[in-house]
Order: C-alpha cells, then structure tokens, then sequence
C-alpha cells in the first residue's frame, strides 16, 4: 500500500470512528485530555531534549513557549467543556410560538491540522487538544524541520491513541501538500502566508472550511510618551525571545524621531543585559542554514547600529537592530521571522497609523504610549489579529483571548473557548408544541392574516 493510499484509508477510518458516535460523550473526551496530559508530563525530558536539539532551545524556554501552553489549554478544557458542550437554549420569537430553540453543539467530524517548527508542541497540540475537546478525530501533521520533535510527537500520539481517532502523519511538504487535497471536515493550519494562501486553494476545492494561522510584518510603536525604559525591556524580550522565531514578535519598530539616540541606547543596554550570546541558555539558534541564509541577505551593513554578527556552523544570529531604515528595503518587503529589528523614524503620529494601514492587516500590533488620544486612534484606526498596549506578545497568555489574525494575517481564531468553537458546529433546532400550531402562515392569506403577519414580522 502506498504512503497516499494510506492517508485515505485512515480518513476513511476516521470518519466511520467518528460517525459510530464513541467521541461524542463528554465523558470520553476528558478521558482522552487526561491521557494526553500525563504522556506529555511522562515524556517531558525528551520532549525538551528534542527541540534542543533541533535548534539549541533550553528546557525552560520550551515550557514556557511550548508546553505550558499545551497543559493550561488541556486544563482549562476539562473544567469548562461540561458547559461549553452542553445544548445552549435560547428564546423563540413570537412568530414561532408555541415552541422551543435551542443550539446544539456538534463536533465538526474528521479534521486536518497542520502544525508549525517555531513552537512545535504548542503550534500542534494547541488546536489538537481543542478538537479533542470538540468530540472530533483528526490527522496530525507537524512541520518536519524540527525532526527530533516530530519524532517524539509521533512516539506519543502512536502510543495514546488509535489511528482511528488520532492519527500523526511525519513527512515534508509533499505529504501536507496530499493531505490538503482530501475531503476533510475542517483543516487547521499555522504557518506562512504564502502557504496559508496554498492550503487555502486546495480545500477549496473539497468545499473543506479552514481556520488559517498566519503571519505578517506587526509592528510596534514607541510615542514620546512611553515610558522607554519599560517599553526598551519588553521589546528586547518580546522580539528575541525564541530568536525572532515567533508569529507575533514586533517585526519592525516606529519610533519618534526625537527619541532615537536615547531609545537606541536603551534597546543596546537591554540586550547585552540579557546576554544573548552564542550558546547562552537563553538564545536559540536559526532553525535551518536556509533561513539563517535569507536572514544575513536582509540585513544591510551599512544600517546596523548594533549587531549583525552569525555563525554559520551553529546558525547563530547575533541580536541586530538597523536605523534609517526606509519602506522599500529589503527587510521591509517580508515578514523577518528572525533576530533583526529594522527601526523607522516618524515625526506624526497619524502618518504612522496611516503608514500602517497601508499594508496588509498584521497579526498582532503593539503602542507603547501613556496618551489616551494615541491608544484610542490605534485601537480604532488599525485593524489587526491581536495586540498589547505597553507590552507586547503577552496577550497570546491569556487563554481567555481568542487568538487570530484578520485579512492575510489569518482567518478565524482560537485558544480556550474560542478554540472549542473551531471545531463545532452550532446546529440550530426549533422543537413546535405538539398541542397548538398557529395557522397564520398557510393560506388562503385573507385579511385580517395579513394584518396579523405585518403586526407580528413586520
């Protein structure tokens, strides 16, 4: 049997697991969270060993990045799916009485995920957790560049559950390609753009809904009203956290022109404060040659204030922040996806929001600013996926924010209850009384049910 005809077997299979009505009860559902948390808390030793030695990443890095996203979505699940799985009632309108509404929450069926290399645990397991919440059965398919992490993913989905229920497909590009083209339920998928617009195309085909965790270039604004220091800290953290490597890193920086020595100094500090330096426990290396590669082509020499060193044999990028930078460079043509902070100057705060609307809507945007006329504008002029006022990133640690992008950055959201929605369908009963039925709405319409229908509808 080939490796294609395989896929379509296990969905075959899935679907007919799924359609027996063995996921429905809550009650399994949480068996199968619970099973999925104590492998992942049984297995975490390799689980970090793995992404270390995929890309250099520490122990605590992972939990914080990775797992501990995946155990508090677990968590949550099972103290609030009893409720979120439950029939929801809502009223009837006049025109329906007698009778009952109410919404049923039914698993979607048979979903596709597609997860990504930068957080391999969280970015795959994340949305699986939530479609296991749903009742659903679903093919899994990591990013394959952090090899010893898809390993370890398939060791411990294989060993949790059936194939029929959960099944982790390993292989490169081809085999999301394949799976793409298969009549699923619902795909989830997180990674670029342009292979967002890819999976797009394809499950169109299939009439397939998807949910499209994106990316883009989010930017972040210091207004002279910041306090710098804080907003230099945060900055520092939020952008080389992970190397850059993270959908919601402040891409490129907007800074008002008179606080640009000042601020550079403050941005320099904190980074030789946090000690980012080749090897250091907290500082990963660039996940492949090829991206380490197109990152050093970015980077123009002669706009580096601080930075720009890298080490090919280890894939190390050194922290690195260009001046004077201008909207047609080429860091500015692409999201960065790295450990290269491009700064532009601006004099206006309207011509920056201006500026950023131009572009396509970003997943996440960040201000750091104490005016209320500024945060007010950039929470109303800018549409973006998600954001942070004097932060940025930690809104993705709030389980009860959905998390998503809008226009290329995205389509639909999750995390927490948002999450479970992403893999239900809300199907909406009317139950009529068996007792009474109105007769308004079968004809003949003679007069005076023509004036009882305008009164009741119109």
């Amino acid at each position: 049997m080939t490796q294609t005809s395989n896929f379509e077997t296990i969905l075959l299979e899935q679907k007919r697991y799924f359609e027996s009505g063995k996921t429905w009860p809550v009650s399994f559902r949480k068996a199968q969270l619970r099973a999925l948390l104590k492998q992942l808390k049984q297995h975490e030793e390799e689980l970090c060993k793995a992404v270390f030695d995929d890309f250099g990443k520490s122990a605590i890095e992972i939990f914080m990045g990775d797992l501990a996203v995946v155990y508090q979505e677990i968590r949550w699940l099972l103290c609030n799916i009893d409720r979120l799985a439950k029939p929801k009632r809502c009223r009837t309108n006049l025109g329906n009485l007698p009778g009952k509404s109410r919404i049923i929450m039914q698993p979607i069926g048979t979903v596709l995920i597609l997860g990504a290399w930068n957080y391999p645990y969280n970015l795959t397991l994340v949305p699986l957790v939530s479609a296991i919440g749903a009742g659903c059965t679903a093919v899994v398919k990591p990013s394959e560049l952090p090899t010893h992490a898809m390993k370890i993913l398939s060791k411990i989905i294989s060993s949790t559950f059936p194939k029929e229920y959960i099944f982790l497909a390993e292989g490169g590009a081809e085999v999301a390609s394949y799976l793409t083209q298969l009549k699923f339920d619902k795909i989830f998928f997180t990674g670029s753009t342009g292979v967002g617009k890819m999976v797009y195309q394809s499950a169109a085909r299939n009439m397939v809904p998807v949910t499209l965790e994106l990316g883009g270039k989010s930017p972040v604004i210091v207004s002279p009203s910041a306090d710098l220091a804080k907003a230099a800290k945060r900055i520092v953290w939020g952008k080389f956290f992970n190397a850059g490597q993270t959908c919601v890193a402040p891409d490129y920086l907007l800074l008002h022109r008179s606080l640009k020595q000042t601020f550079l100094e403050y941005l320099v500090g904190e980074i030789k404060t946090r000690k980012y330096d080749q090897g250091a426990e907290q500082y990963v290396s660039i996940v492949t040659s090829k991206h380490l590669e197109r990152l050093i082509a970015l980077i123009s020499s002669e706009k580096v204030y601080y930075g720009g060193g890298y080490d090919l044999a280890s894939r190390y990028l050194e922290p690195t922040i260009m001046v004077d930078v201008e909207e047609d460079d080429p860091i500015m043509q692409e999201e960065i996806f790295g450990p290269i902070l491009p700064i532009i100057l601006y004099d206006h705060f309207d011509d920056v929001l201006k500026y950023i609307g131009r572009k396509e809507k970003p997943l996440a945007a960040y201000l750091f600013s104490q005016s209320k006329e500024e945060r007010k504008a950039f929470l109303t002029k800018l549409n973006f996926g998600g954001g942070c006022i004097n932060d940025v990133v930690m809104h993705l640690n709030n389980i009860h924010l959905p998390f998503g992008g809008v226009g290329a950055s995205g389509i639909g959201a999750y995390h927490g209850e948002a999450g479970f929605l992403n893999f239900i369908h809300p199907k909406s009963v009317f139950v009529r009384s068996k007792y009474f039925e109105p007769t308004l709405k079968y004809p003949p319409y003679t007069k005076w049910k023509k004036r009882i229908i305008r009164w009741l509808l119109g």
